[in-house]
């Protein structure tokens, strides 16, 4: 089921209010607005991008905070990175369908970890994300969620920083927790 017309109006209203240090994000009826992040996330975020950046496919590019939506489901989520086909930019829309996406990254926030943990954890499979990575700072951990059905993700894997984690195809490398910053 696809956004309701009321409730795409109304993230929409929200992301043109919104002063430019908030994102809105749309999920069961609710739209969520966050802070931007902090400098210490960004840092982190940093780091994990520049390991990936070295593995990414080709046809793939890095994007930040870009509105991903599902035609299926009511979602409208903005991870905090993911890599999408560069085709899936050409377009003067700041909504990508979802299942585009290769990853969905994800530092969790310490004001807001459930946002991350909870919401994100339960609508990422569902929108057809098959890859999400979760940075950790609070507890030094990072987790890979992969092969999604439309309800969840079957499989876990969690590090302490300091370890690697082996990110699978298209990337196909190990990540390095250990340049990783805790909060």
């Amino acid at each position: 089921m696809a956004i309701s017309p009321q409730h795409l109006q109304l993230l929409e209203e929200a992301q043109r209010i919104a002063p430019k240090a908030m994102k809105a994000e749309y999920t069961d009826g609710t739209v969520i607005m966050q802070a931007s992040p902090s400098a210490l996330h960004q840092l982190n975020l940093t780091k994990v991008r520049a390991q990936f950046d070295r593995h990414t496919p080709v046809e793939a590019v890095p994007v930040g905070n870009i509105d991903l939506v599902s035609p299926t489901i009511t979602k409208s989520r903005n991870p905090d990175l993911t890599y999408l086909p560069e085709e899936a930019l050409e377009t003067v829309s700041g909504k990508i369908p979802a299942g585009l996406a290769l990853i969905a990254v994800e530092v969790v926030s310490p004001s807001h970890p459930e946002n991350d943990w909870v919401g994100k954890l339960r609508d990422y499979p569902a929108m057809g994300i098959p890859l999400y990575l979760i940075v950790d700072p609070r507890q030094k951990t990072v987790t890979l969620f992969s092969r999604p059905d439309s309800t969840k993700y079957h499989r876990r894997e969690d590090i302490d920083f300091g370890e690697q984690i082996r990110i699978p195809a298209p990337f196909d490398f190990d990540l390095d927790t250990s340049v990783l910053r805790p909060h």
